[in-house]
């Protein structure tokens, strides 16, 4: 899997940043199925400022966030990687014939005061973030209760297995 990460900050993470996001985004698309071998995820690395100015321009709210999801694929259910013929092009690189999975956007500013407002680590919320995410660009959604759960359950699942825990 091909994981391209930009930062647009010069903050220091402390730990290898582009290691666990790595880590994290394999993991997260290897459990949910995706076809790792030929696929692709853009990661963005902001501020407030970068973020809130992304979430203006495409989704009409003008404030930071801690993460953003832009998901490549249309999902009927959650997962389903199994791409119509006719949708490939769609979602393929034509350049390297990969699958683009989509781009998340993370807020450096959110991750710190997240991590210090929960008593976990950067690393921790950092993992966490990069894990919702990716569900997300599997077709997951948390706008019922019901949804919720299961992401919370599948995050959960990612992290442990990695051995990143609240803890950390």
């Amino acid at each position: 899997m091909n994981i391209y990460i930009e930062k647009e900050t010069d903050t220091d993470f402390a730990f290898d940043e582009n290691a666990v996001i790595k880590q994290v985004v394999e993991r997260a698309f290897a459990s949910e199925g995706a076809p790792v071998d030929k696929a692709c995820v853009n990661v963005l690395i902001t501020d407030n400022e970068g973020i809130r100015e992304l979430n203006r321009d495409y989704r009409n709210i003008d404030s930071p966030t801690d993460v953003l999801s832009f998901p490549n694929l249309d999902f009927e259910t959650p997962s389903d990687f199994n791409i119509p013929e006719e949708r490939k092009v769609d979602y393929t690189d034509p350049e390297t014939g990969e699958l683009i999975l989509g781009d998340i956007i993370l807020n450096v500013d959110r991750i710190f005061s997240q991590a210090e407002e929960f008593g976990h680590s950067i690393k921790r919320e950092t993992a966490f973030l990069v894990a919702h995410s990716c569900l997300h660009l599997c077709g997951y959604d948390h706008m019922t209760p019901d949804e919720e759960k299961v992401m919370i359950s599948k995050q959960e699942e990612i992290l442990n297995s990695l051995g990143i825990t609240r803890g950390d």
